[in-house]
């Protein structure tokens, strides 16, 4: 291995502490407690070391969101890629994206409600957010509907689940009725 190799290892080992341990902090404390320098004194690194990787908070939300998207998308496919027919498909797929949302709501919020820099829905988009809305997309489309665009239903469908994982969250919605919400939401906009 070169000399560059090695550093080039190095730096990405880093960027994985850092993000890490950036995401294990939120997930203990919310995001409130992360700082570069509660990171820094946590990993063992100065904090320009930190700035060498990240320009900021910012920067960190963004890797934690992006890192999320890919964990979402490859819970999705792993629940959706097990069931036979649609509906079964689109009843894991909403499961498995609210019980994600719930057991890792630091993460869910670097995704959704923090400003990580991120664009979205547009060509500029990282692709590991593109590929959790394709992972949406592939089992929602095809229960889309006649006349209706697959890529719209889909948003459309995400924004429910959004929401029941965000109200849900905040105390807002009963949590003795989360079955019955997955199976209403289903039942209601799938056409299957």
């Amino acid at each position: 291995m070169s000399v560059q190799e090695r550093k080039q290892r190095e730096q990405a080992d880093r960027e994985r502490l850092i993000v890490a341990t950036a995401r294990e902090l939120a997930e203990q404390q919310g995001w409130d407690a992360v700082t570069t320098r509660r990171l820094a004194e946590r990993i063992e690194y100065s904090q320009p070391v930190l700035y060498s990787h990240f320009r900021g908070k910012r920067e960190i939300i963004g890797a934690v969101a992006i890192e999320g998207a890919a964990e979402m998308a490859a819970a999705l496919r792993a629940a959706t890629s097990a069931m036979g027919g649609p509906y079964t498909r689109v009843t894991a797929l909403a499961r498995t994206y609210l019980d994600f949302a719930e057991r890792n709501p630091a993460v869910y919020d670097a995704m959704f409600q923090l400003d990580g820099g991120l664009t979205f829905a547009n060509e500029d988009t990282p692709e590991p957010l593109k590929d959790a809305f394709a992972a949406l997309l592939e089992s929602l489309g095809e229960v889309a509907g006649d006349g209706v665009h697959p890529g719209l239903f889909t948003e459309v469908f995400w924004a429910s689940l959004h929401g029941l994982a965000t109200l849900t969250r905040a105390g807002r919605l009963p949590p003795g009725d989360a079955e019955r919400r997955v199976e209403l939401l289903v039942d209601r906009l799938a056409v299957v």
